[in-house]
């Protein structure tokens, strides 16, 4: 049971160190900025606090349990910790990203929300929410990123950044990548006018025609 317990945490870490230093590469963290974890049953692998994500290592990973208890912990798990574990308990997440990322930045600075103006949102759920703004590593913004993500995989955080889950590092990323391309886009289209929402008929076409694709393996989002 031992073994099985260490080989588990040994797995976990050179996930989120090979999947730090994957998110690292693509652009949308900057230096210490950023931070991700991923869940096997009551253990949580995560990036310490500082750490910069181009060159984490398993080492360097922490482990907790869902309660924030230090199971292996070399280095101080992220300030950000609360959001994370928060996410795990709350919804059916195998991994969480958070990252501040300039495009989805920016409009987490000044929207309420991201509008579902493009049908590849849908893939998030929809229109992404901006939760309310609070101190970094707080209860209070643990709490607000909950709320915003319900029904989502995705929120943006009010004058702070992005965060995403999904049931896979590799799933959590795309939705960080996906989540920047929208607000790039969506930036681009405030420029030259005022972007049109997808109505509900549409929306649901939209779900319909990716239920006949299951594109990765992916379940089509379910609209209410």
């Amino acid at each position: 049971m031992l073994f099985d317990v260490s080989a588990r945490i040994d797995r976990l870490r050179a996930e989120v160190a090979q999947a730090g230093r994957a998110l690292a590469g693509s652009g949308l963290v900057v230096g210490v900025a950023g931070n991700l974890s991923a869940r096997a049953g009551e253990l949580v692998a995560v990036s310490p606090t500082g750490a910069r994500l181009a060159q984490l290592t398993a080492g360097e990973v922490a482990v907790v349990d869902l309660e924030g208890g230090l199971v292996d912990a070399p280095l101080v798990p992220t300030s950000e910790l609360a959001v994370h574990l928060a996410i795990y308990r709350h919804y059916e997440a195998a991994a969480v990203v958070h990252t501040h990322p300039p495009m989805a930045t920016a409009v987490a600075c000044v929207a309420d929300e991201l509008p579902c103006f493009h049908y590849s949102l849908l893939a998030l759920g929809g229109e992404v929410r901006v939760a309310r703004y609070a101190t970094f590593g707080t209860a209070e913004l643990a709490a607000s990123v909950v709320e915003a993500l319900e029904g989502r995989t995705a929120a943006l955080m009010g004058s702070h950044g992005a965060v995403t889950y999904g049931d896979s590092l590799q799933a959590a990323i795309e939705a960080t990548e996906l989540l920047e391309w929208a607000c790039t886009v969506y930036l681009h289209a405030r420029a030259c006018g005022t972007p049109r929402e997808l109505d509900h008929d549409e929306r649901r076409a939209v779900v319909a025609a990716l239920a006949t694709y299951r594109l990765a393996g992916r379940r089509p989002p379910e609209l209410s």
